[in-house]
């Protein structure tokens, strides 16, 4: 009797999956239509009334394959395998086969050198490095951006946009606004290889400044429809960013029947972080420098609160992540840095087996030619870097009071990443003793 039950369950479920799916794709249809702008090309919008019809006899025909591969033998069905199918479905998407990558991180977590992994794919891929950049310069002064929900609510609505090749809702942002969808002041172009190629390379304008211009090669001001173009082109979408406070923000985005988005949460010892962050932004680090020379630490500081608040969201995000809810379910992945620096060619192996593209030939050249370098070209943002080596530099420029600092108000995130405490200088500056627990992160 359970069975029968199990099974109508069943097919009132998909039933109500498929009016969902209606419902979702009507709402983005119309969304489609109000945001349309001259960037956009002919081969944009999409057919949403096909694809609707089409989706539900898809989800129909899934339904009955599993029902009907019983062989008439229902006792065996039972109400476990019936929420692991419909969690299947509810993973369907329109993608095609494009996998939208998002490369989460903070600043000086090695973001930069891990984000070059998908960037030096090759033509396939699409890569976009901090676009957020623009959003979070602009609101920094507003009132919004005191408001948590709204920014991340932004930042997801961008990144929707950009996987889907939209590049209107990041324009909004740039300043000085495009002309005509063309501006010289898109932040870390020269990081994109995807916006230094053609036909997005265009001629050189005489008396144009761009700040951020490709290295490969002379380009004229960016234009965003013929990048927009370009990203249509290609089998595959990734964007890095450090701007993205909380996971579970973005299960929207996750959720978009358009896209095929897999995570991967990039995290650092946050000793090492701060270690670093003294470096790159010495300026802004006076206090904890001056902390470092009296040995006296104001555990109530805000720069102290500062820090503990961003240990929280990296765990409390790693936390959703890897308690594997069903709408991240085959779509987080969480990976140390120091795991990166000790294996780089095996942990780009695992990134790209999980997000489903293959490892291509470029990647593992780039890698190989850029995991073992000379010091003078391991500056504080280059991606040249002899990694195992820069995993453990930070033990010997960070104070042991410091360190001490971290590890109280840090403790939990480093206990869930496996991070050994030191209790004393002697053990933070010895390298023979790892301060890595061996982790598997599934």
């Amino acid at each position: 009797m359970k069975t029968k039950y199990a099974i109508f369950f069943i097919c009132i479920v998909a039933l109500v999956i498929i009016e969902k799916e209606s419902n979702i794709l009507s709402r983005v249809s119309d969304k489609l239509i109000q945001r349309q702008t001259p960037q956009q090309t002919p081969t944009t919008p999409l057919n949403y009334s096909n694809t609707t019809q089409n989706g539900s006899l898809t989800v129909l025909k899934m339904l009955l394959s599993k029902l009907t591969s019983a062989k008439g033998n229902f006792s065996n069905f039972s109400e476990e395998q019936a929420e692991d199918e419909l969690d299947d479905l509810g993973t369907y998407s329109y993608s095609n086969g494009r996998k939208h990558i998002l490369l989460l991180a903070t600043t000086r977590t090695g973001s930069s050198f891990v984000g070059e992994f998908f960037n030096q794919h090759g033509e396939n891929m699409f890569y976009l490095f901090e676009p957020l950049w623009h959003v979070e310069r602009m609101l920094t002064m507003a009132a919004e951006a005191n408001n948590g929900t709204v920014l991340a609510g932004i930042y997801r609505d961008v990144l929707q946009g950009l996987f889907l090749c939209d590049f209107s809702p990041l324009e909004k942002f740039i300043s000085p606004p495009p002309l005509d969808h063309v501006t010289p002041a898109l932040f870390r172009r020269e990081s994109s290889l995807s916006l230094c190629e053609e036909p997005v390379c265009t001629p050189v304008i005489k008396d144009v400044f761009e700040r951020y211009h490709c290295k490969t090669r002379r380009c004229g001001p960016l234009n965003l429809t013929l990048a927009s173009e370009s990203c249509l082109s290609k089998q595959h979408h990734a964007i890095k960013t450090v701007r993205v406070r909380q996971l579970d923000t973005l299960r929207p985005l996750v959720d978009d029947p358009r896209l095929d988005v897999r995570v991967i949460q990039l995290v650092r010892d946050p000793r090492a972080i701060l270690a670093s962050r003294m470096v790159a932004f010495s300026s802004k680090y006076q206090t904890w420098k001056a902390w470092a020379q009296d040995g006296q630490v104001p555990e109530d500081d805000e720069e102290v609160k500062r820090l503990k608040g961003n240990c929280d969201q990296i765990r409390m995000s790693a936390e959703v992540g890897l308690s594997r809810p069903r709408w991240l379910r085959n779509r987080y992945m969480l990976v140390r840095y120091e795991d990166i620096a000790r294996y780089p060619m095996q942990k780009a192996e695992e990134m790209y087996r999980f997000t489903g593209i293959p490892f291509s030939p470029q990647a593992r050249k780039w890698i190989l030619r850029n995991t073992q370098t000379t010091q003078e070209a391991s500056g504080i943002y280059s991606t040249q870097k002899n990694s195992s080596e820069q995993a453990e530099k930070w033990r010997f420029s960070i104070p042991f009071t410091l360190a001490q600092v971290v590890q109280r108000v840090c403790g939990p995130t480093m206990k869930l990443f496996g991070y050994r405490f030191v209790n004393d200088e002697k053990t933070l500056m010895n390298k023979s003793m790892s301060l890595l627990e061996e982790r598997l992160f599934h």
